[in-house]
């Protein structure tokens, strides 16, 4: 979980503008650094749900996807960022290639996408 987090911390920038893209890596992507750590092999909703929670990722990038972070639960980030999750169509063909967009941007900065 924690090559997790520094991953998160080292694509912040880069994803910024593309949270649909980065959705899509962490769910259906393996994600290894370019010394073979292995930093994911894919997270269910409710785990990247529960990690985005951890790592207070910055709710105003839910607008991205088309929502408003006022109509989603409030009071609950773990509800809040499955149920963002849950709408953002992460298995889409937008999904896809914004996954791919982003993947060739964490290639140049030594992560390997498969």
């Amino acid at each position: 979980m924690d090559a997790l987090r520094e991953f998160l911390e080292d694509v912040k920038l880069p994803a910024q503008g593309n949270f649909l893209g980065l959705l899509h890596l962490l769910i259906g992507r393996r994600i290894k650094k370019a010394d073979t750590i292995i930093i994911s092999n894919g997270l269910t909703w409710r785990e990247l749900a529960a990690l985005l929670k951890k790592v207070h990722w910055s709710i105003e990038c839910v607008r991205e996807l088309g929502l408003d972070p006022e109509k989603l639960a409030p009071r609950d980030r773990h509800r809040f960022w499955y149920t963002a999750i849950a709408q953002a169509g992460v298995d889409s063909q937008k999904a896809t290639q914004a996954g791919e967009q982003l993947a060739d941007t964490l290639r140049k900065q030594g992560y390997i996408i498969g």
